[in-house]
């Protein structure tokens, strides 16, 4: 891999150099086609006589950050750069400058007047807004690309590679390029659709998910509501879980809270891969079912001091969260759980029983009123929270502050959804 590495770092200097120099036609598609093939690019296509039949705009699913280069190695497009600094870094990349910085409907505008030129090539657009791995389910289209004309061609691309991850989450197009270069061959699998023109009276929403329908059902995937908004909030929290130092079963019980956030708790399959080497599909549906995420740990503890001392720090920390409940309940869940986060979460969610401390909840403000409402399962009014800590007091860990604030910002979602 490392050999392969070095050697086509100098090869891709050159396909880079062509593809530079030669203008945009047949000629140069093919020759820098067979150059790509050197550096481990197969590119296959399936119906190409549906390639560009009268279509302006090509809607594709977003699986690696070459997606683009790979497309217009068979047919001429051009994508707008959507992120990242104008310059050469973009202009290298692929992507056309449109020069506009402003909102969605101003690039809509410099879009529709682009494609209103018959003389200019279509236009490769990605609805989806962030990569996926392309195995498990598409993220919710954007409605903005399907304004621009009434007519578009959908485009599935399946992307195949061997050992190694074909699109981690979070990782820049660098390290994707190298990863490229590192293993034997990556295998970018085109399909033509006929295109789809817009119905009668219909919004530009149920346009884009019917489209987002099409291409679910070509490429065998489940069509979800996550959108990219969703996934960069989720590599946020992973982002922030991976640096926190897990209790004893901790992390899994968190990193499934998080998943359940998105997914709805028990809804479509998510769509990211986390991490290399290995090809992974994380929080299928099982996933987001809480119970299946509690630890497998021993029902009882041995009756020694250390685990005793430890099953009680751990008990005052659920209690600084959630005052109202009764301390003995906390150390009965903490005892089965052996985890405070998965302890609070069975809490909150009504899966443990318990009657709130009611001379205790007198004296706390109003979050924890609405948490004891939700745990206990009581209908009726509750007060909103209100903007003062939870805890007793600041405490001195950053990660013990963390938790606290999740915990403080799951009231609040939970006294909203009510």
């Amino acid at each position: 891999g490392l050999c392969l590495l070095v050697l086509r770092v100098f090869i891709g200097v050159h396909v880079f150099l062509v593809s530079c120099a030669l203008p945009d036609s047949v000629v140069r598609r093919f020759i820098v086609r067979v150059m790509c093939s050197v550096l481990g690019l197969l590119v296959r296509q399936s119906d190409p006589r549906l390639r560009g039949a009268g279509a302006r705009v090509f809607i594709a699913n977003h699986v690696t950050p070459f997606d683009h280069n790979v497309v217009s190695l068979l047919t001429s497009c051009n994508t707008p750069a959507l992120s990242g600094a104008p310059g050469f870094l973009c202009w290298s990349r692929g992507f056309m400058e449109l020069g506009v910085t402003g909102s969605r409907a101003e690039l809509v505008d410099s879009l529709k007047e682009y494609s209103a030129h018959q003389g200019n090539p279509p236009l490769l657009l990605f609805p989806e807004e962030a990569a996926t791995n392309g195995r498990a389910g598409l993220l919710r289209f954007s409605s903005w690309p399907f304004s621009i004309l009434d007519e578009v061609q959908p485009v599935a691309l399946q992307v195949r590679r061997p050992l190694v991850a074909v699109s981690v989450a979070d990782s820049s197009w660098i390290t994707e390029l190298l990863w490229t270069f590192f293993v034997p061959f990556t295998v970018y699998q085109v399909r033509w659709m006929p295109s789809v023109p817009r119905r009668a009276d219909e919004r530009s929403e149920d346009f884009a998910l019917r489209v987002q329908e099409l291409l679910a059902v070509e490429l065998g995937v489940v069509s979800t509501r996550i959108t990219a908004a969703d996934r960069t909030e989720h590599m946020k929290r992973l982002r922030h879980t991976t640096r926190l130092p897990f209790a004893p079963g901790g992390g899994p019980g968190y990193k499934t809270s998080a998943w359940a956030l998105l997914c709805g708790g028990g809804g479509p399959l998510c769509v990211l891969s986390v991490a290399h080497p290995v090809p992974t599909v994380v929080c299928p549906a099982a996933s987001s079912q809480r119970p299946a995420a509690r630890p497998r740990v021993s029902p009882s503890l041995p009756g020694g001091a250390p685990e005793d001392a430890r099953v009680t720090a751990m008990a005052q920390q659920v209690k600084e969260v959630l005052p109202h409940v009764p301390l003995e309940v906390i150390r009965t869940d903490l005892v089965q759980t052996n985890c405070v986060d998965t302890t609070i979460a069975n809490l909150l969610e009504g899966r443990v029983s318990f009657f709130p401390e009611s001379e205790e909840a007198e004296d706390l403000p109003a979050p924890s009123t609405s948490q004891a409402a939700a745990a206990s399962g009581i209908q009726g009014s509750v007060a909103a929270p209100s903007s003062k800590l939870a805890t007793k007091q600041f405490a001195k860990s950053p990660v013990e502050r963390h938790l606290s604030l999740q915990e403080r910002k799951r009231a609040l979602y939970d006294y909203a959804r009510r």
